[in-house]
């Protein structure tokens, strides 16, 4: 399922070629978030990447920054569109994507989580023998984005009640697909809410699905691809395809930041 296809479209004043600007939620300058990253085992995320297809980082976020993310929810004005789930078959539901420019805390986290996982996707890229190759700067990525033609943002925050859940899903937006992607989990389990567990399925070819859920906690990130990864076989690398999604939420509300490195058309 490619998302954002029936989202209402919206002008965000970024012209193609261009990398977009960057401000938070005050329309401040962003954030530098690069020194939340540097104590993190990047050895460890590409292992666990590559044996299971995702990867877990514990407490990136700390509470206050996950509680005010999820206030801002209801700011009308950060957001360039509305999508509830039912109304397009994704499961039910809402989320909302950020306009340009992005809020701080936002973009930072975007642009310094970005060059250790490009060197990692162009490691899959290699391995399964596709192109392109992704330069080690967000900008530059965004910039090729934009000369396509995808030129809207894609990070977003995604509100769930009681009942709600994700069907499985990729997040394909055009043509340029960073081949990874990020889920911070803003609200705490057993406290906010119950159920709504991040769920990944893989499918190889001629067996059944894997499926891997992934016990987050509150201001925990987790990495995992949009569509496909490298798998090592008995015959070489073969590709398996991945989706994501979130289960039944049972109790309360549930909010998470979603973060995609590409932008859409």
């Amino acid at each position: 399922m490619t998302r954002d296809l029936f989202a209402p479209p919206a002008a965000d004043g970024v012209r193609a070629g261009h990398a977009p600007p960057a401000g938070p939620v005050r329309r401040g300058v962003a954030h530098d978030e690069s020194s939340r990253w540097q104590a993190i085992d990047w050895t460890r995320i590409a292992a666990e990447l590559d044996e299971f297809g995702c990867a877990l980082v514990r407490g990136v976020l700390a509470p206050h920054e996950c509680a005010q993310l999820a206030a801002e929810y209801a700011r009308q004005d950060l957001y360039r569109s509305r999508v509830i789930m039912q109304r397009h078959g994704f499961g039910k539901g809402e989320y909302q994507y950020f306009r340009y420019p992005l809020p701080g805390l936002v973009a930072g986290l975007r642009a310094a989580l970005y060059p250790p996982l490009a060197a990692i996707a162009n490691r899959w890229q290699a391995a399964m023998g596709l192109e392109p190759r992704f330069p080690a700067r967000h900008e530059d990525f965004i910039a090729r984005c934009h000369d396509a033609g995808q030129l809207r943002p894609t990070p977003l925050l995604l509100q769930y009640e009681a009942g709600d859940y994700n069907c499985l899903h990729q997040d394909l937006y055009g043509e340029h697909v960073f081949p990874l992607q990020a889920a911070f989990l803003l609200s705490q389990p057993g406290r906010d809410f119950e159920g709504g567990e991040f769920v990944l399925t893989e499918q190889r070819p001629r067996m059944q699905s894997r499926v891997e859920v992934v016990p987050l906690q509150q201001g925990d990130c987790v990495i995992f691809p949009v569509f496909h990864r490298p798998v090592a076989g008995t015959r070489g690398t073969y590709r398996v395809n991945m989706r994501h999604g979130v289960s039944r939420l049972r109790r309360g509300r549930r909010h998470t930041l979603g973060i995609i490195f590409h932008d859409a058309l």
